[in-house]
């Protein structure tokens, strides 16, 4: 960058000598930079005007301009990039990603949602939300205006657990506040009609119980509520992160209150002020705690016993007395176990543990005893397996063990025992047969072999009892009397 004196000399210069490159020279710079000089004192000391580069992707600016647009600026360059090769791009995919996220920020540009800060009234607010953190879910309550957050560990975010928070938390805070800000949780939600919430009829007894408003947040804009998106995330970084994994979630709560009193007890960083102190004077504005307060119970789940006499919960099967297949049963967890009611009585018919989702829980008790071992009967059909079968168990069980050895020839081999039964007469054969079966022979012909050979072939029997005999007694002579005689 030249001076303004260097700029000077070089004019001088070039009126001097009427060249470029003589005033180079003269100047100790190059032809170049005396022609630029010189252009631009002859131009009134503007810079020349230069033509627009052209860029390859021009003739699709316009495109990538609409579909932007219509699509409030999400549609990526990936998914626009073949369109914009059928209207004739023909740079690389680097170049068009630079225009689509040009064309992007132009669009913000214009279309800022124009959010404003909050103003909290004292009392008036509690937000509240769920976290997660593995297999522990967090869950996390700011009082707006004096900031003090409650946070406390749980292993399921259903809506016992959440109204259970929430009952802990307004006994922590010492009052009710006028307006409890929710997520759309679904623990908490009935239903949506015109974007209208329908809270759980357990939520609306809950809140006229502690005699404040359900809100909700707009369907998917979390900073409607990012007081508490804050404090969900605080939380993981500062409390789950330096001191995880816990014993237990009776460890995790106890750390959870001692991380609530600490950053409770520090000046807040968006109100200059401690929020325990805040707090002081804002409990006069909550509303007071019931006097009498309600019982927060696990609701019932109503389920009809199907054709196995069981009920399905939780994606696992739970057996029922038989007597109530096509009736309809209360379900409920309480301590741990699962209980089934009979709706008609009250009673409660089956006490099981929970199992995993796709196993059974299965009580002898229900079906009248024990499952029967499976049985597969012998059931003779033609004339031959009849008269066979006519011998007795033993001709059964010598069936059953031809055809679990694989012998194929089993129906012939009825023909061939058959005859055998008129050659030698049923109580032959039968002696045969049980041979046969204790020796695991599963052929005719090994029925036949057993025949010919007669009565005179042992007969093995099970050992048995160890042979005890008691021996005579003995003198005994003592080894000095073995002895060959004195060595020299």
């Amino acid at each position: 960058m030249k001076t303004a004196g260097e700029v000077m000399d070089v004019i001088a210069a070039y009126r001097e000598v009427g060249t470029y490159r003589g005033a180079a020279v003269m100047c100790g710079t190059t032809h170049k930079t005396v022609k630029r000089i010189i252009e631009r004192a002859e131009s009134g000391g503007k810079p020349p005007v230069r033509k627009p580069r052209e860029r390859n992707f021009e003739v699709v600016a316009v495109l990538v301009a609409e579909r932007v647009a219509a699509t409030s600026g999400r549609i990526s360059a990936k998914r626009l990039l073949p369109q914009a090769k059928a209207a004739g791009y023909e740079g690389s995919a680097r170049n068009f990603r630079r225009l689509v996220a040009a064309a992007k920020k132009e669009w913000r540009r214009g279309h800022h949602r124009g959010r404003r800060p909050a103003v909290w009234t004292p009392g008036e607010t509690l937000a509240i939300d769920w976290g997660s953190v593995g297999s522990l879910h967090v869950f996390c309550a700011v009082l707006t205006w004096s900031r003090v957050r409650f946070v406390r560990f749980a292993g399921d975010e259903r809506s016992e657990t959440t109204l259970a928070m929430l009952a802990e938390c307004f006994e922590e805070l010492g009052g009710v506040p006028k307006v409890v800000l929710a997520d759309r949780m679904g623990c908490l939600k009935g239903g949506v009609v015109a974007n209208k919430v329908v809270p759980t009829a357990a939520y609306v007894r809950f809140a006229t119980a502690y005699g404040f408003r359900p809100d909700w947040c707009e369907a998917a804009d979390p900073e409607s509520k990012g007081v508490v998106e804050n404090l969900v995330g605080y939380a993981k970084r500062d409390l789950v992160v330096p001191q995880a994994p816990f014993a237990g979630l009776h460890a995790a709560n106890a750390a959870a209150r001692q991380w609530c009193a600490e950053v409770n007890g520090v000046p807040h960083s968006e109100i200059a002020a401690v929020p325990a102190e805040r707090l002081a004077a804002e409990v006069e504005l909550l509303g007071a705690l019931p006097s009498l307060r309600p019982t927060i119970a696990k609701t019932q789940t109503t389920r009809k016993v199907d054709r196995l006499s069981c009920v399905r919960f939780g994606s696992a099967r739970y057996s029922v007395p038989t007597p109530l297949i096509g009736c309809r049963v209360a379900v409920v967890e309480a301590g741990g176990r699962l209980l089934v009611t009979d709706m008609a009585t009250g009673q409660v018919v089956a006490d099981h543990a929970p199992v995993a989702p796709g196993e059974a829980a299965v009580l002898d008790e229900h079906y009248g005893g024990a499952r029967p071992a499976p049985r597969r009967a012998v059931r003779p059909k033609t004339e031959t397996e009849k008269a066979f079968c006519a011998l007795g168990p033993v001709a059964e069980s010598f069936i059953t063990g031809s055809a679990a050895s694989g012998n194929t020839r089993l129906a012939g081999d009825l023909g061939e025992l058959a005859a055998l039964q008129a050659a030698h007469g049923d109580e032959a054969l039968l002696a045969a047969l049980e041979r046969a079966v204790a020796f695991r022979r599963w052929r005719a012909a090994d029925v036949g072999s057993i025949l010919a050979a007669g009565a005179g072939i042992p007969q093995p029997r099970p050992a048995g009892d160890a042979l005890v005999i008691e021996l005579p007694q003995v003198p005994t002579r003592p080894l000095s009397a073995y002895k060959i005689g004195d060595v020299s």
